[in-house]
């Protein structure tokens, strides 16, 4: 309201609930900063390199949405259910994309979840706040996740 110059009266005026607000300011700003596409990556035949490839590019949309991310989470009880699916979808589909082709089946679930890890907004904000730029961060992650297999003199 203060940034298009009415009240916020005038606002919700406009509109007839909170649900409708908030699906044209998610529509408005999620058409301005899109999402990575996971299907873009599922191109990538090898499975490190698609993991670069695709951390490179998430947490590069991080830190140019880091705000909104923030924001997001930090309200995330309050905004309306089908959003929060939408939102809480991203990470599962991305990592469904992402651990197809890794060699030992018998690690898939701790591959899974490094991945899982890897992708999510926390770990980059985190790696971020350590002073990584975007790429040490992925190719940091991406050794994490390599290093997922059999050990040697390890059961």
């Amino acid at each position: 309201a203060e940034l298009a110059g009415v009240t916020r009266a005038t606002l919700y005026r406009h509109f007839p609930d909170e649900v409708a607000l908030f699906t044209a300011c998610s529509t408005d700003w999620l058409a301005a900063n899109p999402r990575p596409d996971p299907a873009v990556w599922a191109t990538i035949d090898d499975p490190a390199r698609r993991l670069c490839v695709a951390l490179a590019e998430l947490y590069a949309y991080y830190r140019s949405t880091e705000q909104m991310w923030s924001n997001l989470f930090r309200d995330i009880a309050m905004i309306p259910e089908n959003f929060r699916q939408g939102i809480s979808a991203f990470a599962p589909n991305t990592v469904e994309v992402l651990e197809t082709g890794w060699p030992g089946p018998a690690e898939a679930r701790l591959r899974r979840a490094g991945i899982g890890h890897a992708v999510a907004f926390e770990t980059w904000r985190s790696l971020a706040s350590e002073g990584l730029t975007d790429e040490e961060a992925a190719q940091l992650m991406v050794r994490f996740v390599t290093c997922v297999g059999p050990q040697e003199g390890k059961s």
